[in-house]
C-alpha cells in the first residue's frame, strides 16, 4: 500500500482544506482519514506542510497532435482537404513521446481531452487521456469523448483559401446541418434494419462516427468564440436534440445571461496572450471571471499548444486576480472539466474509489511561485522534483 501522510488536501467537492492521510492500493484511493496506520511493507510519503490537489485537467487541448519543435512532420491536428471529417480520431495521431507531455507532468496535469483543431466544420473525435505512458491505447480514459465542430473565422479562412464551401458562416451552419441530418437518417435506417443485414445501409465512416452524437452519448464540442457563433451552435444543437459543449466562448461575458438560461457547459480560453484575430477582441480574464462566477458548469483551458499546457494553473490564478472566486477557479481545472468530459467517476477530485491522480505542491497551486513536487497518476509517481 502507498500512503501519503499529513498533507493539506484541497477538497474541490466540499470546498475546504484539511490535513489528512491518503491510502492508495494499486491505482485507486482506498482510504482518506486523520491517521492511517503504516504497515511494514507500506510505501510512505511525508507530505506535512505540503498542498495536495487532484490531478489537474484540461478539457480542450491538441496535446500530442502538434509536435513540439517539429513543423509539418508532426502537425497532425487538422485534415485540411475536406470540411467534414468526423471520422478522424485523435488517438491515431497522438504521440506520447512528445516533450510537451513531460512538461505537462511537471505542471501537475494528469488528464487532458485532446483532439482535432478547428479548420473543419466537423474535425473528428476527441479522447480523454492520462498524461503518463508510452502507448496511447493504455492512456485512454474515454474515447471518443466528443466530436469537434467549428464555427467562425477558422473554417472560413481555410476554405476561402481553397475557393470552396464554406467561406461564410451560412455555409458552415448549412454543412453541419446537412451532415447531422444525414447521420440521423443513417441512424434511423440502422434501427429499422434491426438484425436484417440486407436492410442495413451501406457503411459510411463519416456518418458512423456521428452515431454517438445522434444517440446523445457524447456531445458536439463546438469551437465558437463570438456571440453570434455561440448562438448558432446552440440553435443547431437544439434543432437536432444533441448534446453540446461551448469551447473558447470568448464573448461569453457579453451573453452570460443567455448562457445561464441555456445551461450548456462552457470551456473558456485560451485567455493569456495576444488577440490574434477579430473573434478575440473581447478576450480577458475579467470575462473568464464573469462566466465562472455565473453558476455555469465551466472549465478553463490552455488550448495547448496555444498556451503551454503546464501553465493551466497559472491561467486559473490570473482569473482569480481578475475576480473569479478561488474555489471556482480550482474546480475549473479539476472537478468541472471531469464533469464536462463525463469522466468524474474516475478523476477530478481526491475521493475514495477514484483514480489515485494526486499532485503535491510546495504552495498555493494557483500561485506563480509554487512548484509541483510530485505528480502521481494511477498511484505511481510519474514526476518528482525533489525528495519530500
Amino acid at each position: 500500500m502507498f500512503i501519503i501522510k499529513s498533507g493539506t488536501i484541497v477538497d474541490v467537492v466540499k470546498m475546504r482544506e484539511e490535513i489528512l492521510d491518503i491510502a492508495i492500493s494499486e491505482n485507486k484511493i482506498i482510504q482518506i482519514a486523520k491517521e492511517i496506520p503504516v504497515g511494514p511493507t507500506d510505501c510512505v510519503i511525508d507530505a506535512a506542510g505540503k498542498i495536495l490537489t487532484p490531478g489537474i485537467i484540461d478539457a480542450h487541448t491538441h496535446l500530442g497532435l502538434d509536435g513540439d519543435s517539429a513543423g509539418f512532420e508532426r502537425k497532425d491536428y487538422n485534415e485540411l482537404n475536406d470540411p467534414v471529417t468526423p471520422q478522424m480520431r485523435a488517438i491515431d495521431a497522438f504521440n506520447p513521446m512528445d516533450v510537451t507531455i513531460c512538461e505537462a507532468l511537471m505542471g501537475g496535469i494528469t488528464t487532458v481531452a485532446t483532439g482535432p483543431g478547428s479548420a473543419n466544420v466537423l474535425g473528428g473525435s476527441f479522447a480523454a487521456l492520462k498524461t503518463s505512458g508510452k502507448r496511447v491505447d493504455n492512456m485512454i480514459i474515454k474515447s471518443p469523448v466528443a466530436i469537434k465542430c467549428a464555427f467562425g473565422e477558422n473554417p472560413k479562412r481555410v476554405y476561402n483559401g481553397k475557393n470552396k464551401t464554406p467561406i461564410t458562416r451560412m455555409g458552415i451552419a448549412a454543412l453541419l446541418r446537412e451532415t447531422l441530418q444525414r447521420a440521423k437518417e443513417y441512424h434511423d435506417k440502422i434501427n429499422r434494419a434491426g438484425n436484417d443485414l440486407d436492410k442495413m445501409p451501406a457503411f459510411d465512416a463519416k456518418l458512423d462516427a456521428l452515431l454517438p452524437v445522434i444517440r446523445k452519448e457524447i456531445p458536439l464540442k463546438a469551437h465558437a468564440h463570438g456571440a453570434d457563433d455561440i448562438y448558432t451552435a446552440i440553435r443547431i444543437a437544439k434543432e437536432f436534440g444533441v448534446k453540446l459543449t461551448i469551447e473558447h466562448c470568448t464573448d461569453g461575458a457579453l451573453i452570460v445571461d443567455d448562457l445561464v438560461a441555456e445551461g450548456y457547459p462552457v470551456v473558456i480560453g485560451p485567455t493569456f496572450g495576444h488577440r490574434t484575430k477579430i473573434e478575440l477582441a473581447n478576450k480577458s480574464f475579467e470575462g473568464v471571471a464573469a462566466v465562472g462566477n455565473s453558476g455555469l458548469l465551466f472549465a478553463i483551458t490552455t488550448d495547448s499548444p496555444v498556451i503551454p499546457l503546464h501553465h493551466l494553473p497559472i491561467c486559473a490564478g490570473l482569473a482569480v486576480k481578475a475576480g473569479l472566486e478561488r474555489w471556482k477557479a480550482l474546480q475549473a481545472i479539476t472537478l468541472n472539466p471531469a464533469k464536462i468530459l463525463e469522466i468524474e467517476h474516475r478523476v477530478g477530485s481526491i475521493e475514495v474509489g477514484k483514480d489515485a491522480d494526486i499532485v503535491i505542491w510546495d504552495g498555493d497551486p494557483l500561485a506563480l511561485s509554487s512548484n509541483v513536487l510530485k505528480t502521481i497518476i494511477d498511484g505511481k509517481i510519474v514526476y518528482s522534483k525533489e525528495t519530500l
